[in-house]
């Protein structure tokens, strides 16, 4: 399969209007809390169908929660990521699993607007803007050059979001005669691709709404300017003197793309959400269900239920201040470089990744604690701290979340010391 590309002048086009002038960061939380109830009421069935319906997907659309970073130049908003983090986290308040799957199809047309070259920009964003991509960091397959185009081969498990996509990036290894193969992203449009069903009801302990679907390509070429070397996330400061493709062509220093933050603050604003899911679960069960102690007495007039409340509601502030603090810091870098070229460091990035793992363990620690606390009865199918509880875990176990693995990389870094990181 192969798609075929019109070129594009080099002429700058003039940009693609945002489908709601005047959209606030306050308005988009708004909505997403607004969306609370039926995201809570769809929990089960879309736990079996292993990611949200239609219904959702074009909620989601209409109150432009997939376009909340990218460019106004392809007809986003191109807010801050802080917005875009505390969105997500409202919306993982109603569904953790929805969250994971909006979250990381969302999340991505930043991604491209930070690396891709302003054609490969123009084509993904389409005439529309409409683009919507998970991407798979670990290379799971190869790129070979053709006469014809760029070939792509491979499978790639746990490509959260793929369900609605319009496209998928995938990491691959791409080689070149006798050269050692070296590792690349790749956009591969819909219809390249093949979503393997694989994911929902019990195919995995928790986040069985999250559209983490394998995907599967054979042999579709794609154009040479939808491949970007991979290095192009993680570089050191001295490849960008000069910025990148998006700091160039949408004078943002944001899309300076520096993405181990970025990254790590996806997964953390969903299990944040997941924490204060819970608090509001753990509330309303003490506001109805009596003590063993005395069963006269409501749970939430009872200290031994009031204390686990109460230190829940501070790791989950904690967790929200060092989400929204991480991704501050990331924009505060972003500018400083714009300001005197102060690189963005190796250590920047792995210190943004690590304070992010400590708000994601704390939100984890949320939910762990009050599931622990409410009783036996929320072990039963169905029950939403069950479902809470089972989808931390799947935090817990995700590479990204290994925060004692990190912390070592971090004081490599901050030592001088090679990192052992991918390279770094």
């Amino acid at each position: 399969m192969s798609f075929a590309l019109a070129d594009h002048p080099g002429l700058r086009q003039l940009p693609l209007p945002a489908p709601e002038p005047g959209l606030t960061p306050e308005a988009l939380v708004q909505r997403a809390a607004a969306l609370r109830p039926i995201l809570r009421e769809q929990q089960a069935e879309n736990e079996v169908r292993g990611t949200y319906g239609e219904d959702l997907h074009r909620a989601f659309r209409d109150a432009g929660f997939y376009r909340i970073t990218q460019p106004r130049l392809f007809g986003g908003y191109e807010m801050p990521l802080p917005h875009f983090y505390r969105v997500m986290m409202e919306v993982s308040r109603g569904d953790p699993a929805v969250g994971w799957c909006l979250t990381l199809g969302a999340s991505h047309g930043f991604v491209v607007a930070s690396h891709w070259p302003e054609r490969a920009q123009r084509e993904l964003f389409g005439p529309d803007g409409d683009f919507i991509a998970p991407h798979r960091a670990q290379p799971m397959g190869t790129v070979t050059r053709t006469a014809e185009g760029w070939r792509v081969n491979g499978r790639w498990n746990y490509c959260s979001g793929i369900p609605h996509a319009t496209h998928f990036i995938g990491t691959a290894l791409l080689r070149e005669g006798e050269a050692a193969p070296r590792a690349v992203l790749v956009a591969v449009p819909r219809g390249g691709y093949e979503i393997v069903p694989d994911w929902g009801g019990d195919e995995t302990l928790g986040m069985r709404a999250s559209g983490s679907n394998s995907v599967e390509i054979r042999d579709t070429l794609v154009p040479a300017h939808f491949v970007v070397p991979f290095d192009v996330l993680f570089a050191r400061p001295e490849g960008l003197e000069n910025g990148t493709h998006g700091t160039r062509l949408h004078g943002n220093p944001m899309y300076l793309g520096r993405l181990m933050g970025p990254y790590h603050a996806s997964l953390v604003a969903v299990v944040t959400g997941a924490a204060w899911a819970a608090i509001d679960e753990y509330e309303a069960v003490s506001e109805r269900m009596k003590t063993y102690i005395d069963p006269d007495v409501l749970r939430a007039d009872h200290h031994d239920f009031q204390r686990p409340l109460g230190e829940a509601l501070a790791k989950a502030d904690a967790a929200e201040a060092v989400l929204m603090g991480a991704a501050g810091r990331y924009m505060d870098l972003c500018a400083r470089w714009a300001r005197d070229g102060t690189p963005f460091t190796v250590e920047d990035n792995l210190r943004l990744w690590t304070m992010l793992q400590q708000g994601g363990k704390l939100a984890c620690e949320v939910v762990e604690s009050l599931f622990h606390n409410v009783g036996a009865f929320a072990t039963k199918r169905g029950n939403r701290l069950q479902r809470y509880f089972r989808d931390v875990q799947m935090y817990r176990t995700h590479m990204s979340a290994q925060h004692q693995a990190f912390a070592t990389y971090a004081a490599r870094a901050h030592l001088g010391r090679p990192t052992g990181f991918r390279g770094l």
